[in-house]
C-alpha cells in the first residue's frame, strides 16, 4: 500500500476517534446539564420536589406538573413519562394527582399516567417499562371506536417498599399494601395484601408472608447473609475468594 495511503487512514482514524470523544463528552454534559432537580428545575414546575430528587435527561412527556408532588431522594431514570390530567393546560382543582413518596425509584421508560389520584409510598422500586396508570379504555358502546368513548378512571395506591418489576402493569383501582413484589410482566388490578409476590396476567397471588407461620410456599434459597458495617471492597473480595476455594455456595463471590 502507497506510504500516502497509510497516511490518509491514519488521520481518518484520529479525526473518527477524536470526533467519538467529543460526542460523548458532549452527551455526559448534557445528561448533566439536563437532569431535572429542585435546584435546577428547567422548564417544569413541579408542586414539590423533594431534596435529592433527579429525573435524569433526556426526560419523556411531563405535564401537569403543578399537580405532582415527588418526594425526597427519588431516582426518576430516562425517558419516564409523569403525567397528571388527561392532556396538558387544565385545572385540576387545588390537591395534587400524582404524588411519589422519597426514595422512589422510576426504571428507564416506566410511565406513571395519573388521571385520578395516584400515591406511590416510600422506597417503592420499579424496574424498566413499568407502566402505572389511574384510567383504562372503556368499550361498552360495540359500534363506537374504543378510543374515542369516554374512558374509565379509579385511583392507584402503591404501598411503601413495594418491588415492581421489569414491564409490570397497574391499571386503575388497584391498591397494593406495603413489601409487595410484582414479577415482570405482571398485569395488577384489584386489592394486593401487605408481603405478598404476585405474578401473572392477571396477577395473583403465589406466595405470601404471615407473621405465624412465615413463607408460604416457603422460600427456595436461603436469605442472604447482610455485609456486617464497617468492612471494606478488599475485604469482602478477601472473604469471597476464601469461601470460593473451600466450595461454600453462599459465599459473596463477584463482590
Amino acid at each position: 500500500m502507497p506510504k500516502n495511503s497509510n497516511t490518509f487512514s491514519s488521520l481518518g482514524g484520529l479525526r473518527r476517534r477524536l470526533a467519538s470523544r467529543a460526542a460523548h463528552a458532549g452527551w455526559r454534559w448534557m445528561q448533566q446539564a439536563g437532569s431535572v432537580t429542585a435546584q435546577t428545575p428547567g422548564r417544569l414546575r413541579f408542586a414539590e420536589i423533594g431534596h435529592g430528587t433527579r429525573l435524569a435527561f433526556p426526560q419523556g412527556t411531563v405535564f401537569g406538573e403543578q399537580w405532582i408532588r415527588l418526594g425526597e431522594c427519588c431516582i426518576i431514570a430516562e425517558q419516564v413519562t409523569l403525567t397528571a390530567g388527561m392532556m396538558p393546560d387544565l385545572d385540576l382543582g387545588p390537591d395534587p394527582l400524582l404524588v411519589l413518596g422519597n426514595g422512589v425509584v422510576l426504571g428507564r421508560g416506566s410511565h406513571v399516567i395519573a388521571d385520578a389520584p395516584i400515591t406511590i409510598g416510600n422506597d417503592v422500586f420499579c424496574g424498566p417499562g413499568v407502566y402505572i396508570t389511574s384510567t383504562n379504555h372503556s368499550y361498552d358502546d360495540p359500534h363506537e371506536p374504543i378510543g374515542r368513548q369516554w374512558p374509565r378512571s379509579a385511583p392507584v395506591e402503591i404501598g411503601p417498599g413495594c418491588w415492581l418489576g421489569t414491564g409490570a402493569v397497574v391499571l386503575p383501582g388497584a391498591r397494593l399494601g406495603r413489601n409487595v413484589v410484582v414479577a415482570a410482566g405482571s398485569v395488577v388490578r384489584g386489592e394486593v395484601p401487605d408481603h405478598a409476590v404476585v405474578a401473572g396476567a392477571p396477577a395473583r397471588v403465589v406466595r405470601r408472608w404471615e407473621p405465624e407461620t412465615g413463607w408460604q410456599p416457603p422460600l427456595r434459597t436461603p436469605a442472604p447473609r447482610p455485609v456486617p458495617q464497617g468492612v471494606t471492597s478488599e475485604q469482602l473480595r478477601a472473604l469471597a475468594a476464601l469461601a470460593e476455594a473451600e466450595g461454600d455456595p453462599s459465599s459473596p463471590a463477584g463482590v
